[in-house]
């Protein structure tokens, strides 16, 4: 595979979908999500696809402690406009690990295993903290993504530029993606249970 070593590294989310289950798709329903799926998801690994990864990863053990999280069960609420800066980003990666769709999502059979309508969006800014409930308990967490305590290579912004202008060497180029690389790979493999990182709280 063409991917960066630390993919495999970086921590997997299991999950259990009873209607993967009903479909014969995954034994038992249930599916692990790995970084590299959130990747090829979005075509891309940037601090927001891994930040996002790491806010349902941290939501579905909080909502489900004991168990794998039951995929389809959970809504989600995003604090700001789908269209806004990194919100929707965000939530395509939240809807391929809780199954919450928006208006386009699957609409269900006989009323089980509906996912459209699950994934929300705020029509103005509300707050910074992303919600989650799940639908059998209501038990609801909020949590926050602060990618800040991973600053960037302070040499970015000049390599970033050099390449937009279209006159950057081959050796700037190759220092971008390693160190954009890095700060995921630090972001996944040393801050994914760091407080100041990924903060949740009952809701």
């Amino acid at each position: 595979m063409n991917f960066p070593d630390f993919y495999e590294k970086a921590p997997v989310i299991r999950t259990r979908d009873p209607f993967a289950a009903m479909l014969g798709a995954a034994r038992n329903g249930m599916l692990e999500y790995c970084y590299v799926d959130a990747v090829r998801l979005a075509g891309h690994s940037c601090p927001t696809v891994a930040g996002a990864f790491l806010v349902g990863r941290a939501a579905l053990a909080a909502l489900y402690p004991d168990e794998p999280a039951e995929r389809g069960n959970i809504a989600v609420h995003m604090p700001a406009p789908e269209h806004e800066g990194v919100t929707g980003v965000m939530a395509q990666v939240l809807t391929l690990l809780t199954g919450a769709a928006s208006g386009n999502g699957f609409q269900g059979i006989r009323g089980q295993f509906r996912r459209k309508g699950l994934l929300t969006f705020a029509e103005q800014r509300e707050g910074e903290a992303i919600t989650f409930r799940r639908l059998d308990t209501g038990a609801g967490i909020a949590v926050y993504l602060n990618v800040s305590p991973v600053p960037p290579d302070p040499a970015q912004g000049e390599r970033l530029a050099a390449i937009m202008e279209g006159h950057a060497t081959d050796l700037q180029r190759a220092a971008f993606a390693q160190a954009w690389q890095e700060r995921v790979r630090r972001l996944l493999l040393e801050f994914a249970d760091d407080p100041d990182v990924i903060r949740v709280r009952p809701v």
